[in-house]
């Protein structure tokens, strides 16, 4: 028999949308991962000796954050049709803990996004610079058509990797800026809309939850 009745009856069903809903926004979460990671635009420009490792460190813990939000998830949903106490209890902490390493994860990614992005110039840059070298003379080429750009300074404008190209072809360092930004913001849009799934979710389970307590109090 259910163990509560009437509007708490309600809020248990809407826990169990918001839990099925959350879910859902792990499995996004996981898809955006695997895509930013398996990306053939994002994969061949940070592939190669000497490449940065910053953006696919802030990709594994994305595929992480997503499974472990989908196993929440279960078990919030597992919990409100059950009406289990401990597993409410369990689900709260759960979503509190993700939802605070998310907001840290946050404040590190957009402190550190200037970092990401420089990173990713310099390797460029010193793949343009060394000409005679045939592998960084790869890397700078899989930029070019990538990007669809040449050089990044005043100085690359004489780069015999360059010398196909038009002059007004845009210069890959700012090109480079502008495709991890949009990276960059898919990510946070997403992260935005996730945390307030979190904060309602964290709502109905505690509301739920005291319900269920005072249910047993009183019987």
């Amino acid at each position: 028999m259910s163990k509560v009745q009437g509007g708490m009856k309600c809020v248990k069903y809407l826990l169990f949308v918001f839990n099925f809903i959350f879910w859902l926004s792990g499995l996004l979460v996981l898809a955006v991962g695997l895509w930013l990671r398996f990306d053939p635009g994002t994969a061949q420009l940070l592939t190669g000796d000497g490449a940065p490792e910053t953006f696919f460190i802030a990709v594994y813990i994305l595929l992480g954050a997503g499974g472990l939000m989908m196993i929440v998830g279960f078990f919030g949903c597992f919990g409100a049709v059950r009406e289990s106490q401990c597993l409410l209890a369990s689900f709260f902490a759960c979503l509190l803990i993700i939802f605070g390493a998310e907001i840290a994860a946050g404040v590190f990614g957009f402190l550190n996004k200037e970092q990401i992005v420089e990173e990713v110039q310099k390797f460029y840059s010193s793949s343009i610079s060394d000409v005679t070298n045939v592998n960084a003379t790869a890397v700078a080429e899989i930029y070019h058509k990538t990007l669809n750009c040449c050089g990044g300074s005043t100085s690359d404008a004489t780069n015999p990797l360059c010398a196909d190209y038009a002059k007004e072809t845009p210069d890959c360092l700012t090109a480079i800026s502008e495709f991890f930004n949009e990276k960059l913001h898919v990510i946070g849009f997403i992260g935005i809309g996730i945390a307030g799934v979190m904060i309602i979710g964290m709502i109905f389970s505690m509301v739920l939850c005291c319900a269920i307590r005072n249910n047993r109090e009183v019987i």
